[in-house]
């Protein structure tokens, strides 16, 4: 990563913001995204003791993916289609794939809901990690296209090249660099990956107003 960009970043997002992410600007912004009710209704909703039903399992996904602010209107309604379409086998694999996601082996877990919703031509990085992002807020990042290709160039990321298909080795990488960036940077700025990206598209925004 570039960490002089990384600094000029932080130092250009606190004279801003002055009060960081305390700023009223910047509260109202997350009133919006419901972050605290969004996280809790993940963990609750994908305990352990939940995947005993991978029918439920897949209701509180498309629930989730229905309430959720990072979600676009688009993809919204294909998702419910996706999830009205499956058969029972077929949420057992994505239910399955969730909770290998979660608690086991992330890879296999990743690759079995990309797969299955592949099959349905869904296989979209925002539905695929906006769920796990919710549950683990501070570990897990949420993969938006737009915002991933930004930050890999505009920060330098090496070793990482964004494509529109999802992998888990893409997603092992990014989340790494994000993670690692996190602990370059003050610790008022936010733990949550979701915010902490949005600090750093918020700063490549001002950068481009100067």
């Amino acid at each position: 990563m570039n960490k002089r960009k990384l600094k000029e970043a932080e130092e250009r997002f606190f004279s801003r913001y002055p009060e960081g992410f305390s700023d009223p600007m910047i509260l109202e912004i997350s009133k919006k995204h419901r972050v605290e009710k969004m996280n809790k209704l993940a963990q609750d909703s994908f305990a352990m003791e939940q995947f005993e039903n991978p029918g439920t399992i897949v209701d509180s996904m498309n629930r989730i993916i229905s309430q959720s602010a990072l979600i676009s209107v688009f993809e919204k309604p294909k998702f419910k289609e996706l999830v009205k379409a499956m058969g029972d086998i077929e949420k057992v694999r994505l239910a399955h794939g969730l909770k290998e996601f979660l608690y086991q082996d992330q890879k296999y877990g990743f690759e079995q809901m990309a797969a299955l919703m592949e099959e349905y031509k869904l296989a979209k990085w925002p539905l695929l990690t906006v769920c796990p992002i919710y549950f683990r807020p501070e570990a897990e990042v949420y993969v938006k296209p737009t915002a991933a290709k930004g930050i890999i160039e505009y920060f330098e990321l090496e070793g990482i090249h964004y494509s529109p298909r999802p992998s888990f080795e893409f997603y092992q990488a990014y989340r790494e660099h994000i993670n690692q960036m996190k602990k370059e940077v003050s610790p008022s700025l936010p733990s949550d990956n979701a915010a902490f990206c949005g600090f750093l598209m918020m700063a490549m925004d001002s950068m481009a107003d100067i």
